[in-house]
């Protein structure tokens, strides 16, 4: 077996550095490659979703990102590792197509009043998106959960949606976010506190209009129930009908 055969058994998402990883692409290995591309794609078009508000989108942006990257791997010096230099390019190449559309909106940063808690909703629809085993019903209602969830993400300014697509949904640090976009910590704080309160106003709205299917008991739940009622009725004394 040889080094690039060892390299394919054995590499997995996490333990392969990514020092190794760029010296394997440098040398031409297709599965290290393959490999970078899969460690990076979710937070990468996190980053381009976050800026450009639409999937195919942000997926064009991130695939042209990857070519971008990888005919200047040669240029990585790694003081930040990997994954933000490759956002970094991913961050420009969003923002230089809403400057070509001319989509980009300036809004003042600066917002008074005190911090406000993120709607403990979020939460729970994270929980109930990922707990084990959820049935058809479960599955139903976390996916439209998930879905109020990115129509209120996707209705943010796009400076604030970038800062709440990186701190909130990806889980940077302030300090992080503040480096990829290129803005003071300061601001990530006012814009982060301002998509907030949007997202607060705008998700009351859809969740107010989401309430009248909720508790539903219908299809297979409405069956169990008949089946139960007219079997313990049949089995009464009496009962002919």
């Amino acid at each position: 077996m040889n080094s690039k055969q060892r390299f394919q058994r054995d590499s997995g998402p996490a333990t392969v550095p990514d020092a190794e990883l760029v010296q394997r692409v440098h040398q031409g290995d297709d599965a290290a490659c393959e490999l970078l591309v899969r460690r990076f794609n979710q937070r990468l078009f996190r980053v381009a979703r976050g800026i450009v508000s639409d999937d195919a989108e942000a997926e064009d942006v991130v695939q042209e990102s990857y070519l971008r990257a990888f005919s200047r791997l040669h240029q990585f010096s790694g003081p930040h590792g990997l994954g933000a230099w490759l956002a970094k390019i991913v961050v420009n190449e969003a923002l230089g197509r809403l400057r070509r559309h001319r989509r980009v909106v300036f809004l003042d940063d600066h917002l008074g009043g005190d911090d406000e808690t993120f709607p403990t909703m979020r939460a729970s629809a994270v929980r109930a998106m990922t707990s084990p085993g959820p049935g058809p019903e479960q599955l139903a209602a976390s996916g439209e959960l998930g879905r109020i969830l990115e129509r209120a993400v996707d209705q943010l300014p796009v400076p604030y949606r970038s800062v709440f697509m990186l701190r909130a949904v990806e889980g940077m640090s302030i300090a992080e976010t503040a480096e990829l976009l290129s803005i003071p910590p300061e601001t990530v704080k006012t814009r982060l506190h301002r998509a907030r309160r949007i997202m607060q106003r705008s998700l009351s709205g859809q969740l107010e209009g989401q309430l009248s299917s909720a508790f539903a008991f219908d299809g297979a739940r409405c069956d169990r129930m008949v089946n139960a009622v007219m079997g313990r009725l049949r089995a009464q004394p009496g009962w002919s009908r």
